[in-house]
């Protein structure tokens, strides 16, 4: 058993609640943006001053409309001001939010409003109205839903006109540090979504030692964050905590589909992704660069980035050779990718998933360091992260300040600090076992190195024993699969099987550009080319590189490329990207069964 445990930075108020980060805002930064809100299609500057006041004005509303202390309020929208904007008076109402994917099947919204006990549902569309409508009936404790887009700020803020300053300021101070802030629903890879409450002590915990070891990411009137992740995941609920805690101005974008249009234009310092989007960004590139006959350029590049990185941690760091080819291709090409990026940051926080190594040298190489974490629901987000001054890539660092990170002797991860959920709601079983001597139970598999730098190799859960007895952990293997351009997803397979197999889905996007490139019929797809000698070369260049990871009983020895994507409207993802592997083996169990039961594709 190792453990490793860093002393905290943030000492975390006895009492109070996160409405005091927004009053203590107005008061000391009353004239600081602190959040970015699209208008017209524009970014527009809102202060700490005109915050706090919108706050306060649709808190006054929802006081108006019957929310008492403590009552559970439903947030279904995507990622957007508003989603801030209500939080915050959800909270100002001395209520906790629920919040609900946008994605979610009206089954999924039932589940969680009937579960949390939710009186009101705050949604976004007319189409979201409808899905809690459709279910409204097995909902008995839900009064009544507003849509965002149907005025539902304007017209809370005109219905809390008479609601006295007083009465606001005593709600306000009504919930106490060790009171729910939020129930926040787990992703459900195993089961039903259990709700994990986080107290507002657990955020204080979690942002404010979050905040203090990134401090030269987080500066006052300097950093600017562009939240483009769900609002309604515990990550970027840190996010958004955080930049208020800073504070720091924060940007919440809807969609990604012209997510290199707004970083442009929004032009963040600090960018918090998933390795989904660091590694679009890098084959982005790439495929343009080839399609401008400058692939040769752009790869050698790319080895001159990673060889970079790799040097900076030894003792000598870069040599001079590889120092001046460094420079050139950063006039050449490293400043046209941070210019991608929005061109004025030089950090990232990643989460929710592995990074890899290899693509965390590459950004770190090309002078955009990406700092890798780990956390889950239950930890409320990140519990470890890298330094930005002392980062080892590969590793998701060391632990959150405050808290301790155990390693048991079956290998899985312990956690233990402010920072951890208090339960699961209406929840004792699961709690209990979770919860288990003092020490949350996280079902990851890890490791701690001599710094106390954490590296997750898999789930327990997760973990595939082959008919050899091969434990197989595919994490590891799949991350490296999944990096590839071509590649969409990717799930191994191989549970009491004779040998390690793998579900390979493409990306879309990517396919096309590669069939033009490979002289493949025009409208190619997936189905069409999922036996095509050069494509299934292609895939297995990607295979080769993550058996290249693993031990040769570990490899992936066939593939299967499918025609369909794993999706989260057909329950294969949850809308955090993580597998739900259950449901993919039952939905491709023709296709798994293929798997061994014709020659091998691979050796």
């Amino acid at each position: 058993m190792r453990e490793f445990s860093l002393p905290a930075l943030y000492e975390v108020p006895a009492d109070g609640n996160l409405t005091d980060l927004i009053r203590r805002n107005a008061a000391q930064h009353p004239d600081v943006a602190v959040m970015g809100r699209k208008v017209a299609g524009t970014w527009t500057d809102v202060t700490a001053k005109q915050f706090l006041a919108e706050v306060r004005g649709v808190a006054k509303g929802l006081i108006a409309a019957g929310i008492e202390a403590g009552d559970r309020i439903a947030l279904l929208s995507r990622t957007r001001y508003e989603w801030v904007l209500l939080d915050f008076a959800i909270w100002s109402a001395g209520a906790v939010t629920v919040p609900v994917y946008e994605t979610s099947s009206p089954e999924q919204i039932q589940w969680i409003l009937s579960d949390s006990g939710a009186s009101l549902a705050l949604v976004e569309t007319a189409a979201h109205e409808a899905s809690v409508e459709s279910v409204r009936a097995n909902v008995p404790a839900l009064k009544s839903v507003r849509q965002i887009d149907g005025d539902a700020i304007a017209r809370l803020t005109e219905e809390g006109a008479d609601v006295s300053d007083a009465l606001l300021d005593e709600r306000m101070s009504t919930a106490k540090a060790d009171d729910p802030a939020t129930l926040v629903y787990t992703s459900g890879t195993t089961g039903r979504p259990k709700g994990c409450v986080l107290t507002h002590r657990a955020f204080f915990a979690e942002c404010g030692n979050v905040v203090e070891r990134l401090k030269p990411l987080f500066r006052t009137g300097e950093t600017s964050v562009l939240l483009f992740l769900p609002a309604a995941h515990v990550f970027g609920r840190l996010i958004e905590v955080a930049s208020v805690m800073a504070p720091v101005k924060l940007g919440c974008l809807p969609d990604i589909k012209n997510l290199t249009d707004e970083l442009a234009a929004f032009q963040p310092t600090l960018i918090l992704g998933v390795p989904r989007v660091f590694e679009k960004v890098y084959n982005g590139a790439r495929a343009k660069a080839q399609g401008d006959g400058k692939g040769k350029i752009f790869d050698k590049a790319a080895h001159t980035a990673i060889a970079y990185s790799r040097a900076l941690d030894t003792p000598r760091g870069p040599a001079f050779g590889l120092r001046l080819k460094h420079k050139i291709f950063d006039k050449l090409v490293y400043t046209k990718l941070r210019a991608v990026l929005g061109g004025r940051g030089e950090y990232a926080i990643s989460g929710g998933a592995p990074l890899g190594e290899r693509l965390g040298h590459f950004f770190r190489g090309i002078g955009f360091t990406v700092l890798e974490g780990y956390g889950l629901t239950e930890s409320c987000a990140a519990t470890a992260f890298n330094p930005w001054d002392r980062p080892k890539i590969g590793t998701v660092g060391q632990p959150l300040p405050g808290s301790v990170v155990r390693i048991a002797d079956d290998g899985e991860v312990l956690l233990h600090g402010e920072h951890i959920f208090s339960g699961y709601w209406n929840n004792e079983a699961a709690t209990a076992e979770a919860l288990a001597d003092g020490w949350f139970h996280s079902g990851d598999i890890g490791t701690l190195d001599e710094d106390g730098y954490l590296t997750i190799t898999g789930r327990k859960k997760e973990i595939l024993v082959t008919a050899g007895g091969k434990n197989v952990a595919p994490a590891v293997i799949e991350d490296r699969i999944r990096a590839h351009a071509l590649v969409a997803e990717c799930m191994v397979v191989g549970d009491g099987r004779p040998f390690v197999a793998a579900l390979v889905t493409l990306d879309e996007d990517f396919l096309g550009r590669w069939a033009a490139e490979h002289g493949k019929p025009a409208g190619s797809t997936a189905t069409s080319l999922r036996e095509d000698p050069e494509l299934l070369a292609e895939v297995q260049r990607a295979v080769d590189d993550g058996n290249s990871a693993v031990s040769k009983a570990e490899s992936v020895r066939k593939f299967r490329i499918l025609s369909a994507q794993f999706t989260e409207e057909a329950g294969h993802i949850t809308p955090s990207l993580k597998l739900k592997r259950n449901v993919v083996a039952k939905d491709f169990a023709d296709e798994i069964e293929a798997l061994y039961n014709a020659p091998r594709t691979t050796a």
